[in-house]
């Protein structure tokens, strides 16, 4: 497979990086898989990336047939995600990937911002979302914080997210089942809130808001928190 390399961003263009001190997270191995035909492309991640002591780039695949094949035997913490893909496109590929046991984390990067792209790709089991080129620094912090139980988004795809909010969900017996507490913490998952920062919004413990996603998961018959919040908000 030919790469050809592609510049990378002015450091001064980039938004500074935190560091997994910074972040709360514990400094531990953070295995990522990248989905993306354009090889230049593949090639800029890669090397952003892998500037992170903590991070390593387990595997590249120019298509979604080939990283269907590979990412369930690497088995890496998070994958990045092109949309429109040769063949098979990312979004069917993030729905086989998210069906199996343990699967990824994963963040979409595309050109793509239609609102139908953006929640096709939410329902079918992504955590993020980043418009293409992302910076050196936002690619980072992603990475980082869906690592840690967030939803990185590119804000003006945020800002769409958000107005999907205001509607008057769907009630049905699954969501009607959920306690006012599990519906506190879906509310401020379904806002892009960390766990972390969920247990310190309703000040409760880290451990108590995994006990509370484990019953919502249980409740509502699914395996990540975007299915969750989708199946909440009915979107």
């Amino acid at each position: 497979m030919d790469i050809v390399p592609m510049k990378r961003p002015a450091i001064s263009e980039e938004i500074p990086a935190i560091a997994p001190e910074q972040s709360g997270v514990a400094a531990q191995r953070i295995t990522i898989g990248i989905v993306e035909d354009d090889s230049r492309i593949r090639w800029g991640l890669t090397t952003i990336l892998e500037e992170e002591p903590d991070f390593e780039c387990v595997g590249e695949f120019a298509s979604a047939e080939e990283a269907l094949v590979y990412l369930p035997k690497l088995k890496p913490k998070v994958v990045l995600m092109d949309v429109n893909l040769p063949g098979m496109n990312g979004i069917e590929c993030v729905q086989q990937l998210t069906a199996q046991e343990n699967p990824p984390q994963v963040i979409m990067l595309t050109v793509r911002q239609d609102s139908e792209i953006i929640f096709d790709s939410l329902a079918a089991g992504a955590c993020g979302y980043l418009l293409k080129p992302p910076t050196a620094g936002q690619l980072v912090n992603a990475v980082r914080d869906v690592f840690a139980g967030g939803a990185p988004m590119t804000a003006s795809i945020a800002r769409r997210v958000a107005q999907s909010f205001k509607k008057v969900r769907v009630k049905t017996p699954e969501t009607e089942s959920l306690s006012p507490r599990e519906v506190q913490v879906l509310e401020l998952l379904a806002k892009g809130f960390a766990y972390k920062e969920v247990a310190s919004d309703l000040n409760i413990s880290y451990s108590t808001v995994q006990r509370h996603i484990e019953s919502i998961y249980r409740k509502l018959h699914v395996h990540s928190r975007t299915h969750a919040v989708t199946k909440f908000l009915g979107a």
